[in-house]
Parts: structure tokens; C-alpha cells; sequence
């Protein structure tokens, strides 16, 4: 276990039996959210690579224009 690790269970464990439960739950949370993401990005790599393809397949025909940040998304 690294320091900082063990540095914030020390600081968790002088939290009510309630909140470490919580920060428990919310670290097993985040594992298992990382866990999936790690899976279904390594799933998804065959149609990433052909949306890029497409994407500069359209780019290379000139059916791309440049993003205009102000009018794409505007700040109001």
C-alpha cells in the first residue's frame, strides 16, 4: 500500500462509523466505475478507429469547417 493510501485511511478511520462507511462506499463506487470504463473503452477500440476514418475521410472532401468556439458554444 502506497503512503498516500495508507495516510488517508488514517484519516478515515477517525471518522464516525457512518462516514468511513460512506467514503467506503464511495471509493468501491469509483473502482468499479474505473473498472467498466477500462472494459468498455478496450471493447470499443474497432469503432473508434473507424469513426476516426470517417471522420477524416470527411475532413479530407472538404465537408469540415473550422469551430468558431463563440458561436458553437456560447457562454450565456
Amino acid at each position: 500500500m502506497t503512503q498516500l493510501l495508507e495516510r488517508d485511511f488514517a484519516e478515515a478511520s477517525k471518522l464516525p462509523a457512518s462516514e468511513q462507511d460512506a467514503v467506503a462506499s464511495f471509493m468501491l463506487a469509483e473502482l468499479e466505475s474505473e473498472r467498466r470504463w477500462t472494459k468498455s473503452f478496450a471493447a470499443s477500440q474497432d469503432k473508434l478507429a473507424k469513426m476516426a476514418g470517417e471522420a477524416m475521410r470527411v475532413f479530407k472532401l472538404g465537408m469540415t469547417k473550422p469551430l468558431d468556439l463563440n458561436h458553437d458554444f456560447p457562454n450565456d
